[in-house]
């Protein structure tokens, strides 16, 4: 469990020798990450159920089940979930980057979505969060950035 969502890791580095990790994570709306960039990482998510608002490479686009998410490395992006909750499968290229999640994360009793007042990465401590992620090469954008780069980005809380 990272930052208020399940994540199970279905194959990591260890096992694919470093080509990628296979993950199923489920999130509730408000636990998003901040915009991002990752300079070695392609993410590819596949959307098992719920709905994303994507901002990537300037551009914006809507997600839902069935649909498929690419984001480049090195290209900053973000997501905003537009239903209660969301069921995604991911595979990042190369792997390693679940490193930084199990580093923030602890073991879950079970795979589903904690209460409304679990840490999120809006509750977080973000520059314990900013460290770590820096130690896998993940950079969170500073408001500057993302109003530069993603100017269609709420910056309010109320995303």
């Amino acid at each position: 469990m990272a930052v208020g969502c399940p994540i199970t890791q279905l194959a990591g580095e260890a096992d694919t020798g470093g080509a990628f990790d296979l993950v199923v994570s489920k999130m509730r709306k408000g636990t998003e990450p901040p915009p991002h960039v990752h300079p070695r990482e392609h993410e590819f998510f596949y959307i098992l159920a719920g709905k994303l608002k994507v901002y990537v490479e300037g551009a914006i686009f809507q997600a839902e089940a069935g649909d498929c998410v690419f984001l480049p490395k090195g290209n900053p992006h973000s997501f905003l979930i537009q239903s209660p909750e969301i069921h995604i499968l991911s595979l990042i290229t190369p792997g390693g980057f679940m490193g930084a999640i199990n580093d923030m994360g602890a073991p879950a009793e079970k795979m589903e979505i904690p209460a409304a007042d679990a840490v999120t990465y809006t509750t977080a401590n973000l520059k314990g969060t900013m460290r770590i992620f820096e130690q896998y090469g993940i950079r969170l954008l500073t408001p500057e950035e993302i109003a530069r780069q993603m100017p269609e980005f709420p910056t309010s809380p109320a995303m």
